[in-house]
């Protein structure tokens, strides 16, 4: 799309999803952090979507295009696809377009004739901020009246286009600096950074964390390979075959004020995981929910987003940690130190480049390739940046023959096929733009 028309576009989208917010005066959610966000709103839609109407960003549409599109209505999948970031600009150009007179005539309508009960009461949406002035411009679309941070690395990612890391924590305490007096923050307490964001608000401020100290607590966390048997008085085989086919997760506590309660989350791994669904917790505690009730809706509602720390099996009877969506430096040391708490005959790590880090990126990478070394039997990385983890993991300890190194997904995959024995345990991380799901594809079980 011309970029004239694309700019005439986005101010016709901004002029309706303010008229919309207007209009049905919904309660606004807004979510941001470097990393985190989609499976932070995908907790707190768990939490609230069987006590409230509400919807929620979908996919990764959380930008100037993105978070219009959902105030103004809930659009399908394959719709969504014709705008998503990951369909090339100059494809299905007639669909957009039509997609587009859509959007802005039923938008129109909703505005004129819905009635307000039928709009949702919340929304969810995610505020990205990949550029200097993207959180200010999202603001004037919506502004929230809940916010909620979810953490803000030291090399955070787009930090390329920003001056520094504290320009992009900046960008992102715009949000909280937005609400209201009757507003909530909602904060992540280990997160330095975060927290440093407290004085910048009128809104009343909720912390959650594994700290002492925060107002909701994470305690207890494990993660596990597999699903735990509870059935007593089986037979070893049979307890064997129903390991095989209950896929494991975390298990966590959460402590709010002298109550706790457990929480299980199937299928994925990962503290950033546990920290998601504390933010939801404490946005559900805002809507008056209890903690039986948070613990019960995350457990039985909660879906983690694809190719985000998800656990599936693998060809050769192993298991694969597929989190292929995106890559930062906070995101990779807690993946890898994920791998690190799981049981496993081997441990390989598949890692691609980590994306738009700027002049932190060698530093970034080589800081990978040193935690590797007390974590993985194999480390395989794939891309010109990721080179400098490999090579940093060699300086310090790693054998050189358990190091493998491509320019490509393509050569990649078809070795890390030939290489996994049983009882491996693979995880799969990059930059989105690197396309390791590939090689995900290459090794799961089909």
């Amino acid at each position: 799309m011309p970029k004239f028309l694309l700019k005439i576009l986005k101010s016709i989208l901004k002029q309706l999803a303010r008229l919309t917010v207007w209009r049905f005066k919904p309660k606004i959610i807004g979510i941001t952090g470097s990393v985190g966000k989609t499976s932070t709103k995908e907790a707190i839609y768990a939490v609230l979507k069987n006590y409230r109407r509400v919807r929620k960003t979908k996919g990764n549409l959380n930008n100037e295009l993105g978070i219009p599109l959902t105030i103004l209505g809930d659009w399908s999948e394959e719709e969504l696809k014709l705008v998503s970031r990951d369909t090339p600009p100059g494809e299905k150009r007639i669909k957009k377009l039509f997609f587009w007179i859509k959007v802005i005539v039923s938008a129109l309508i909703r505005v004129l004739f819905l009635r307000k009960s039928a709009y949702p009461r919340v929304l969810i949406l995610e505020y990205a901020a990949d550029r200097p002035g993207d959180i200010k411009y999202l603001l004037k679309i919506a502004r929230p009246q809940i916010g909620v941070v979810t953490t803000v690395g030291e090399i955070p990612v787009h930090v390329e286009f920003f001056s520094g890391p504290e320009a992009v924590a900046k960008e992102k305490s715009k949000l909280i600096e937005s609400l209201p007096a009757n507003g909530f923050a909602v904060l992540n307490f280990d997160n330095e950074i975060v927290m440093e964001m407290r004085e910048r608000t009128r809104a009343r401020v909720i912390t959650f964390g594994f700290a002492e100290g925060a107002d909701l607590r994470i305690t207890s966390f494990e993660n596990r390979l597999h699903a735990p048997i509870n059935a007593d008085n089986i037979s070893e085989n049979l307890r064997n075959n129903l390991r095989e086919s209950a896929l494991g997760g975390i298990s966590f506590k959460l402590e709010y004020a002298g109550s706790v309660v457990p929480v299980v989350l199937r299928n994925v791994f990962g503290k950033a995981q546990a920290y998601a669904a504390a933010a939801a917790a404490c946005v559900g505690l805002i809507f008056d929910l209890n903690l039986v009730e948070i613990s019960e809706a995350l457990s039985n509602n909660y879906q983690s987003p694809k190719n985000r720390m998800n656990l599936i099996r693998g060809i050769k009877d192993t298991y694969i940690i597929n989190d292929t969506y995106n890559a930062s430096p906070i995101s990779m040391e807690e993946a890898l130190n994920t791998l690190r708490d799981l049981p496993a005959k081997r441990k390989i790590a598949v890692l691609g480049d980590m994306l738009e880090l700027g002049k932190y990126s060698i530093e970034a990478h080589e800081s990978i390739g040193r935690l590797t070394v007390s974590i993985v039997d194999i480390l395989i990385t794939v891309g010109p940046r990721a080179k400098f983890i490999a090579e940093e993991a060699k300086n310090s300890g790693l054998d050189e023959k358990k190091i493998l190194s491509f320019d490509t997904t393509a050569e990649a995959g078809l070795v890390v096929q030939n290489l996994i024995k049983p009882g491996d345990l693979i995880l799969v991380k990059a930059s989105r733009a690197m396309g390791l799901e590939k090689v995900v594809e290459e090794i799961k079980l089909q």
